[in-house]
């Protein structure tokens, strides 16, 4: 699978809202409402990985904030590989918390 060049990742990107480039990978940060809710998104998200045979890097931070950070390693960069499983990623249900 060959990698995307800078214009095909920017023009993939437009179509997720959030999402960004960061170190040679697609990434976002998502807010849940409670721990919980992170945990369960972040399974979620590993159940459609490892259909996909995908393996992004996540990370649950202050409480309930998730990182997911996506690249196709054995290609050595951001594949369609990766825009597919961010575009999973999207429609599965998350909500950020009411403004207090």
């Amino acid at each position: 699978m060959s990698t995307l060049s800078a214009e095909e990742i920017n023009v993939r990107l437009a179509a997720l809202p959030g999402w960004s480039v960061a170190e040679n990978h697609i990434t976002k940060t998502y807010t849940t409402l409670t721990f919980a809710h992170a945990v369960m998104f972040i399974g979620a998200v590993g159940q459609y990985a490892d259909a996909a045979g995908h393996h992004p890097d996540i990370s649950l931070h202050n409480y309930n904030q998730v990182t997911v950070r996506i690249q196709t390693h054995s290609a050595g960069g951001i594949t369609e590989k990766d825009f597919a499983l961010a575009g999973q990623i999207e429609g599965l249900p998350h909500k950020k918390p009411k403004a207090t």
